[in-house]
């Protein structure tokens, strides 16, 4: 058997191993990067971007079949499945190749392609073409990402995941989405703007991700005026032949079935920790097989193991897992003496139309001596000019200090209002210092500022400042 010895082994070539092979690297270190799969990251492959092109030719739909809003009439309008997913698909390899490239340009002897499992806390046995592989590191970072999760009624009945969309040929005529998640979500509404059929179902009485119930419920009204939703939903079957998919279930008392072409699942995702043999290295495992993990500092335990991106189940977004690569890989390169960083400001953003944010403290985890202040979409200046005037923005404060702690938010294009409010959290500037940053007239970010005044009256502060209110106006 082929044996290496390295000081850093970094097992996955996604956004955090990448990230971490490069620090281990940059410190001087003999790094390994191990890759079971096919090279590009779950962003540019699967997620962000893929996602992002569907949702954008849905939103290139939406405005057509609304255009008479604003006295413009377009007809005859019919949308090509084939052409709308053979751009994703030729705009998502394109951004698929930068990634391959950026591995391919690594020297062949610093990286290896096959899966690897663990022996102990310093040894890897790694599975390749050529037979295996044993890899000896005095550190590894886990990065090996995630995969998309079947619920029990769906499993070998081969139906969709995410993953999956991108490769259809066309668009089917009918979707049953299972989830209500970010990812059910974005994916379902861009299917439906399409002309797909689209019905989701949930065993539990959940929609999105918030955890504010004004921002919860305002979300299900929203969404109940466009999509249909089944919730909380009994006894779901699934079956399959030739023609396509068959579910059942009970709803208010009552049995209902009806046919789907395709099923997608889109139940949520899993990291893939399960084929590591992690309970050979040691560390404390939970129930889930999952070992502890410290944010800060991104290791297991007090083991010379350390663990980034999606792997970690934390926050399962890009910039979050490019972060904890660089911290694991730099870690690892110096273990075992360890650094705590701190880390971002949390924002979540999801592409839903009207977008959802959440961003810094979630309501759910708010001390009781915080205050909240709100702002309606529905008669702000902006939003009503743009025929997007839907939903609204929850700003919270801490009494001490009158700092901001967070914010969630539901509306039109708040993927830019959450910026602001996560550089002001992180920051941590005061109510009365975030009403003194300038903001211009007439934009959706104005909502924001009367967020802001409501807070600010809520914490009982006083606010007034020589340029305060200057674009003080109706509808604004």
């Amino acid at each position: 058997m082929q044996r290496l010895d390295v000081d850093v082994a970094v097992i996955g070539a996604g956004t955090a191993g990448l990230n971490a092979r490069r620090e281990a690297e940059r410190a001087g270190k003999e790094t390994l990067l191990i890759e079971r799969g096919e090279h590009g990251t779950t962003c540019a492959r699967v997620g962000c971007m893929p996602s992002k092109l569907l949702i954008a030719a849905a939103d290139a739909a939406h405005g057509v079949h609304h255009a008479a809003t604003f006295g413009v009439r377009a007809q005859g309008v019919t949308i090509d499945g084939r052409a709308v997913l053979e751009r994703v698909r030729e705009h998502r390899d394109r951004f698929v190749r930068g990634v391959v490239s950026s591995v391919e340009g690594i020297d062949e002897d610093k990286r290896l392609r096959g899966e690897a499992r663990f022996v102990d806390a310093n040894t890897l046995i790694v599975e390749t073409d050529g037979g295996d592989v044993e890899v000896r590191a005095k550190a590894t970072v886990i990065a090996t990402g995630s995969s998309p999760w079947i619920p029990p009624p769906f499993e070998g009945l081969d139906v969709d995941v995410n993953d999956d969309v991108f490769e259809w040929e066309d668009l089917p005529e009918s979707v049953a989405v299972i989830g209500t998640g970010i990812i059910g979500l974005e994916l379902g509404q861009a299917l439906h703007r399409l002309g797909v059929d689209v019905a989701f179902f949930n065993p539990f009485d959940e929609v999105g991700a918030f955890t504010d119930p004004k921002l919860d419920a305002a979300l299900r009204e929203i969404l109940a005026g466009e999509l249909t939703l089944h919730l909380a939903v009994q006894g779901l079957e699934a079956t399959r032949d030739e023609a396509g998919y068959e579910l059942s279930w009970d709803e208010d008392g009552t049995r209902t079935s009806r046919r789907f072409a395709r099923v997608l699942a889109s139940a949520g995702r899993r990291p893939n920790l399960g084929r590591l043999d992690l309970e050979k290295t040691g560390l404390s495992l939970d129930d889930k097989g999952r070992p502890s993990w410290d944010p800060r500092t991104c290791q297991c335990g007090d083991a010379p193991i350390f663990m980034a991106g999606d792997a970690t189940g934390h926050r399962p977004v890009l910039h979050e897992a490019s972060d904890e690569g660089s911290i694991a890989g730099e870690n690892a390169a110096r273990y075992p003496k360890v650094g705590a960083h701190v880390r971002r400001t949390p924002l979540s953003i999801a592409f839903t139309d009207p977008q959802i944010a959440m961003v810094g403290q979630p309501f759910e985890e708010l001390p009781s001596s915080a205050a909240v202040g709100e702002v309606s979409f529905v008669d702000q200046g902006r939003a009503k000019v743009i025929a997007r005037n839907r939903g609204l923005v929850r700003v919270y404060g801490e009494r001490d200090g009158c700092v901001l702690l967070g914010a969630e938010m539901l509306g039109p294009d708040v993927e830019h209002l959450s910026h602001l409010v996560a550089f002001m959290v992180q920051q941590r500037l005061t109510v009365q210092q975030a009403l003194q940053l300038p903001i211009y007239h007439p934009v959706l970010e104005e909502g924001l500022k009367t967020a802001l005044r409501e807070l600010a009256r809520a914490l009982e502060v006083d606010t007034t400042c020589r340029n305060e209110d200057l674009a003080d106006c109706p509808g604004a």
